[in-house]
């Protein structure tokens, strides 16, 4: 087992599940693994054009995009577009009991892998895949912040200011993989 595994098999009385790795990547379509952790759940298909979650609506529905591409919409913006396999969408509102924050669109017909609440709550697999998602997006927010403060500092045109701050809110909105540093790069 390698030095990135959880390794302590009880914690407090408290059973830890010793293979679960922590630096893994997240599954690919092709990742057999990929179909063993979501296949179980149900299929939804979304058309070109249908809006699939509608900002201030709690669905406590989180969609794993199989196949498609989604148009992330706030007050009328569009600030992202997501298109991975494996992205996830509906985490923060099943996460945190609250509505959704954004309108999500079809750009394409779009399939997508679904789980209520419970069903998270359930799955420690599930867990560590959102958890991964949101870890790194929190570090590319936080390249970003850094990179605005040191714009700021070095009196950068607002023209590049604003680019950062499109990329930062684009990387808070989006399944976003791609951490690398010192910028903050769109892998949709």
């Amino acid at each position: 087992m390698s030095a990135s595994a959880i390794e302590i098999a009880d914690t407090e009385g408290y059973p830890v599940n010793t293979h679960v790795r922590i630096n893994e990547h997240a599954p690919s379509l092709d990742d057999p693994s990929f179909d063993k952790m979501f296949g179980g759940l149900p299929l939804v298909t979304h058309r070109v054009g249908e809006t699939i979650l509608t900002a201030g609506s709690n669905t406590g529905r989180l969609l794993i995009l199989k196949r498609g591409e989604v148009a992330i919409i706030k007050d009328f913006i569009e600030i992202a577009r997501v298109k991975e396999p494996g992205a996830v969408i509906g985490e923060l509102s099943v996460l945190l009991g609250q509505p959704h924050t954004a309108d999500v669109q079809a750009l394409e017909d779009s399939q997508f892998h679904v789980a209520d609440g419970g069903q998270l709550a359930k799955d420690p697999v599930m867990v560590l895949h959102v958890a991964k998602i949101l870890a790194r997006r929190l570090i590319a927010a936080d390249s970003g912040l850094v990179d605005l403060n040191k714009q700021l500092n070095t009196g950068q045109s607002p023209n590049v200011l604003s680019e950062t701050l499109i990329n930062i809110e684009e990387t808070l909105s989006s399944g976003m993989t791609d951490t690398s540093h010192p910028t903050i790069r769109r892998y949709y």
